[in-house]
């Protein structure tokens, strides 16, 4: 609750950076290259002992710097052979709920609140553009809250890391 306007949620706290030395960055980018490589490899890659790889990738944990190790899916191969980045305008003292319903939905695959022509911007990946169209107009469209959408398809997907 927000101490100044009583019923309002406070805005979320700033997150002060964790400093980062060169061990650190080595590390998170062996593992961005592939979060599956062992902890024995990356002290090797990095040149530092095995313990203190260890060490050091849990305390990137425990400081929130990685969050999750996942996997990047190839979206075609996986099936979904239309993307979309839409885009939102919605009313502002929605966007709490209007998150929780984004992430609800399967075929959203980022969402990130954004400042200037529009409010949110969301990465749609979906079976075909039959599914694309459902999801636009019969879910993103309907949502309370969402004042406007346009939709941006894409042609091609390029992951740089």
């Amino acid at each position: 609750m927000d101490d100044l306007h009583p019923g309002r949620e406070a805005p979320p706290r700033a997150v002060e950076p964790r400093p980062l030395d060169d061990v650190d960055r080595a590390i998170l980018a062996e593992l961005t290259a592939d979060a599956r490589r062992s902890v024995t490899t990356i002290a090797e890659n990095v040149h530092i002992s095995r313990a203190h790889a260890y060490n050091r990738i849990s305390r990137l944990q425990a400081d929130g710097v990685i969050t999750k190790f996942t996997a990047l899916v190839d979206p075609l191969r996986a099936g979904l052979r239309s993307s979309a980045y839409v885009t939102l305008k919605v009313r502002q003292q929605t966007w709490r709920e209007l998150r929780e319903r984004l992430r609800a939905i399967p075929e959203v695959h980022h969402i990130a609140l954004v400042g200037g022509d529009f409010d949110v911007i969301i990465l749609v990946r979906a079976l075909d553009n039959t599914d694309l169209r459902r999801v636009v107009f019969d879910q993103l469209q309907n949502m309370p809250g969402v004042l406007d959408t346009q939709t941006f398809l894409v042609f091609e997907d390029l992951d740089t890391r």
